[in-house]
């Protein structure tokens, strides 16, 4: 049996789980969120535990078996504490400005500047010119985004420049070397 799978899954106080018709609805103090229950999956509702079994052995059953379990974690954890990810720049005259809570506005080293909106849901802070925070509820949206802006401009292995995930580390190659 899947070990991540059989795990249950608390259910905090001020968080109500609605499961009906292969659907999943979870409400609670930041937001709502909805899934569809992938397969033959269920999922048992126990006081305040959630509990997912699958039907069968197959590889296509338990694979799914430990993707709910998990998807369905961290729809409670959206709802309770929301999902975060940090962003920096590095390289000369690279920076970022917020042009309200769901717009960056982003010089990376080209012609032009880089306006990224947000997706519903998303808010975005620039406590530095150098580092971004993409917050949500959903974090399959949060981590999207973020890699989204994260390949505006990658880091380059030469020198370290462009958008980095925080404690990201880029493995750095030596330059040409010159002749004697």
């Amino acid at each position: 049996m899947s070990r991540i799978g059989k795990a249950p899954i608390t259910v905090p106080a001020g968080v109500d789980v609605t499961v009906a018709n292969g659907r999943v609805s979870v409400k609670g103090p930041k937001g709502n969120l909805e899934r569809v229950i992938p397969g033959n999956i269920s999922i048992e509702q126990d006081g305040d535990t959630l509990t997912v079994t699958r039907p069968n052995d197959e590889n296509k059953t338990k694979a799914l078996h430990g993707l709910t379990r998990s998807l369905l974690n961290n729809m409670v954890i959206g709802v309770t504490e929301g999902f975060r990810k940090e962003l920096q720049i590095h390289g000369v005259g690279y920076r970022a400005e917020q042009q309200g809570p769901n717009k960056l506005r982003m010089n990376l080293g080209f012609s032009h500047t880089i306006d990224v909106e947000a997706p519903e849901g998303i808010v975005f802070e620039v406590p530095q010119q150098t580092s971004i925070i993409v917050t949500g509820i959903d974090n399959e949206i949060v981590g999207q985004v973020a890699a989204n802006i994260r390949s505006l401009r990658k880091p380059e292995p030469y020198k370290g420049k462009g958008v980095r995930y925080a404690g990201e580390r880029i493995i750095r190659k030596a330059g040409k070397a010159g002749k004697k």
